[in-house]
């Protein structure tokens, strides 16, 4: 599966899993990127991603983790943390 593809997966999974009260979500594309055969999928609420405000920002927003051999996509789980955190953090 290509990486346009893939994004495309995780974006529908985010639509999927949207409750009725929660804010608009949305993929934060920039900070997209592939590790360990998984594309990345970081997202938060869309007013964030406009303002980079962390007033706005939403928390626990485990990014979703498509991969790139079979095409399944979940979310990330704690454990998996080393996984998309900055090697700074």
């Amino acid at each position: 599966m290509d990486q346009d593809e893939a994004l495309r997966v995780a974006v529908a999974l985010l639509r999927e899993s949207r409750r009725g009260n929660e804010p608009e979500l949305a993929v934060d594309v920039d900070r997209v990127r592939v590790k360990d055969g998984l594309l990345i999928v970081p997202y938060n609420s869309a007013t964030y991603l406009a303002s980079r405000s962390v007033r706005d920002r939403l928390l626990d927003c485990w990014p979703i983790l498509v991969d790139l051999t079979t095409g399944q996509a979940r979310f990330g789980r704690l454990h998996e943390r080393s996984l998309w955190r900055d090697d700074g953090a």
